[in-house]
């Protein structure tokens, strides 16, 4: 589900569940995360690269796998989850995504939570979470207004409009924008350039940049474990499968 390859000191990883378009299943996260430690334990990685594939980058959580549940597998869910998040949030590997296609909900968040982000013209970016009656999740509540200032982020979050390539760049959402299929190679190129610098600084830069993420995490845990009970969510799942619009009711 996880696929891992080197080019000196730099990694690549490419999301790979195509029966679900790489959505964020349980065995996918448990794959990335058990990916993702023994790349921070490897000292002599120096950068990451985070891509899927040509139409999918993530779309976001397994809705499949939604919907009303006991609260300890809720919470583990969210558990797995927010390693994944704090992984990649505290790293000491710099990291750039590279996004072709889609990327959604929890995809979306995956590619706020790297460095720098590279698209390709193919790429739509959208929070999408509201239409599954879920809050924003994967620490994009955290990470998106970092990114893009509180004012655009608010546009992003409570809209769901979808954005391509250009107008994630206007944004602030998207680094560089490059010709669809390339988004790879120039992360590699980008992350190339990152592995000669000095490892240290990189380390304690992004730590203190991502300072206060705990605290979003927390609340994130607690807003997703009740939505995931709620009235609203079943809907919106439902409709999700049924491809129609959902009827919120507030509860």
């Amino acid at each position: 589900m996880i696929d891992m390859s080197r080019d000196g000191a730099v990694v690549l990883l490419r999301l790979n569940d195509p029966e679900r378009r790489n959505a964020l299943s349980m065995p996918l996260r448990l794959a990335l995360l058990d990916t993702l430690r023994e790349i921070e334990a490897d000292t002599t990685v120096r950068a990451v690269v985070l891509t899927g594939s040509d139409k999918f980058f993530c779309p976001g959580g397994d809705v499949t796998a939604m919907g009303e549940q006991p609260k300890i597998e809720a919470l583990d869910r969210m558990r797995v989850l927010h390693e994944i998040v704090r992984l990649m949030a505290y790293s000491s590997k710099p990291l750039i995504a590279a996004v072709e296609g889609w990327a959604v909900g929890g995809g979306f968040s995956l590619a706020m939570l790297c460095d720098t982000v590279v698209a390709g013209r193919s790429a739509r970016f959208k929070a999408g979470f509201g239409e599954i009656g879920m809050a924003p999740d994967t620490g994009i509540l955290f990470t998106l207004p970092r990114r893009v200032g509180i004012g655009p982020a608010r546009q992003i979050l409570l809209y769901n409009d979808v954005m391509d390539c250009e107008q994630a760049r206007a944004l602030g959402v998207v680094d560089h924008v490059v010709e669809t299929g390339g988004a790879v190679e120039q992360a590699r190129s980008l992350a190339l350039r990152l592995a000669q610098k000095p490892p240290l600084p990189i380390a304690l830069t992004r730590s203190v940049l991502n300072a206060g993420l705990d605290d979003i995490l927390l609340r994130e845990r607690e807003i997703q474990t009740m939505l995931f009970s709620s009235s609203d969510h079943l809907e919106g799942r439902a409709a999700f499968f049924e491809k129609r619009p959902a009827v919120f009711h507030g509860n």
